[in-house]
């Protein structure tokens, strides 16, 4: 059984000077301006979706610090960050009070 995925055409509208420059990229880049619009949006919707992701972790933190009061700070965080890859890696902070 072949799943079918249904695909729904969108229309963009674009002023002359945006059309032309999209034109002359996938014409450099030997794709389709479809092609290269798809792959833009594609990569919009990634990166804004971690953007998101990122946002929620850092609320989140926030209140399990405001919850906890459990922290690690910036000369714990910053002497960790400034041993890796030396021969004497620190071990992670662990959090306190």
């Amino acid at each position: 059984m072949q799943l079918q995925i249904a695909i729904k055409a969108v229309s963009v509208k674009l002023d002359s000077d945006t059309r032309a420059r999209i034109e002359n990229l996938a014409e450099s880049r030997n794709r389709s301006v479809h092609w290269l619009m798809r792959e833009a949006i594609s990569q919009y919707i990634t990166r804004e979706e971690k953007r998101e992701a990122f946002k929620k972790d850092t609320i989140n933190a926030w209140d399990h610090y405001q919850e906890t009061g459990m922290h690690a700070n910036f000369t714990e965080v910053d002497d960790w960050l400034a041993s890796w890859g030396t021969e004497n890696e620190l071990l992670r902070p662990v959090c306190h009070k």
